[in-house]
């Protein structure tokens, strides 16, 4: 087995591989291996990877290499990201490596003081960690030139077409010049991602990590009915024998609802969805992520590009709309080697639409009955409910 390169065998700067060393990080991830080297000579860098696969490191550190001091309100180097969430998580790594080579990081997105934003862009930045809707919103206010941008990455691509961000990340991009470096990663390179890449990326070298997080044969698949009046107990039940529970619900207010009950029966549990100050959302991530809450319940677009290790249990509250939202939801479990189980609940009128999500995955499964009062729900990892992958299942390795 040949051994993977270090980090300064890549190309990274000294300083760099030594801040890495002292977190504890000593060898590149897979995505990191291969697109860091094309990423510090230079080169445009079309990656294909997954949330969780190593992407920050691989785009970040050749991005600082390359990223002079800026003057006031002229960052250098941009990072596009879709959500609140990911852009301070994606800060949260940079700065330390930032301060490394003397280089600063800041983070802008909506939800937070515009004003102390404006400030902080004002003093200076080298890089800015950005969602598009506040980047626009302080280009419009001449709080950032975004013509002296140099390096620019765009992350989770595929989530920010799906969440409608592609005309405000094209408006971003005809505002700045065309001699950059383009650094784009997203999980799927089609439809309007790829039409992204084909316009702005200048000759691009692709690179695609193949991925194991979603897949349907690595988890613990159940499906149980359930009664309308009895659903947010078995909810409860559910979340109060597993370590990290994330639900999925639908609506903002069912979110909201649910929470409420969750509590009610005794499971710490939080909300993560676009109406809830930011503070609250990041307050609650860090009480999930530590331990300190046993459920974190989501909308869909809420969770998207959050990265949070040790979900042993997902909860489709609501079924998904389709197979491929059932892999994105139940995605965050069963990662690093660890077999995770997704549970979805089931109402009397929602088993024809399951049974057809079923169909596309390839599973053939027998849906339960359950009450609220059900011992299994305690240990879902023994669970045994007849789950079978079937031959039909060719959509879920896409």
């Amino acid at each position: 087995m040949t051994a993977a390169p270090s980090f300064a065998a890549l190309g990274v700067d000294a300083a760099l591989v030594d801040a890495l060393a002292a977190a504890g990080i000593e060898s590149p991830f897979p995505v990191q291996a291969l697109t860091i080297p094309d990423a510090v000579a230079g080169r445009d860098v079309c990656g294909k990877a997954k949330t969780g696969s190593g992407k920050t490191l691989a785009f970040g550190l050749p991005m600082l290499m390359r990223t002079p001091r800026a003057g006031p309100s002229q960052p250098l180097s941009l990072v596009l990201v879709p959500t609140r969430e990911l852009a301070v998580q994606v800060t949260e790594v940079l700065v330390p490596l930032a301060k490394a080579i003397d280089r600063r990081v800041g983070a802008v997105y909506g939800g937070a003081d515009l004003d102390r934003q404006v400030r902080r862009l004002a003093r200076g930045l080298d890089v800015v960690v950005a969602t598009p809707g506040r980047l626009i919103d302080l280009a419009d206010r001449k709080a950032v030139d975004l013509s002296c941008i140099t390096t620019l990455v765009v992350d989770e691509a595929d989530r920010m077409a799906d969440m409608g961000f592609m005309p405000q990340v094209e408006w971003l991009l005809r505002h700045m010049t065309a001699e950059r470096q383009t650094l784009l990663f997203s999980a799927t390179l089609d439809s309007a991602v790829d039409q992204l890449v084909r316009r702005y990326l200048r000759d691009p070298v692709f690179h695609e990590i193949q991925s194991r997080q979603v897949t349907v044969d690595e988890m613990e698949h159940v499906f149980v009915k359930v009664h309308q009046l009895d659903k947010a107990k078995v909810a409860a039940a559910i979340a109060a024998g597993a370590e990290k529970t994330i639900v999925f619900v639908r609506t903002k207010r069912g979110v909201d609802r649910l929470v409420a009950d969750l509590r009610d029966n005794g499971v710490a549990a939080a909300a993560i969805h676009g109406d809830l100050r930011q503070g609250l959302r990041e307050r609650g991530l860090a009480d999930f992520s530590s331990g300190r809450l046993k459920a974190l319940v989501a909308t869909d677009v809420a969770a998207r590009g959050l990265d949070i290790d040790g979900i042993d249990v997902v909860v489709h509250y609501d079924p998904p709309e389709d197979h491929k939202a059932y892999l994105h939801r139940s995605g965050r479990t069963a990662r690093a080697g660890e077999r995770g189980v997704v549970v979805t609940l089931v109402l009397w009128d929602q088993e024809l639409a399951v049974e057809r999500v079923q169909r596309r995955l390839g599973l053939r499964t027998e849906l339960v009955e359950v009450f609220s009062n059900d011992p299994r729900l305690k240990d879902l990892s023994s669970w045994r409910s007849g789950v079978h992958v079937g031959a039909a299942g060719g959509d879920s390795a896409r």
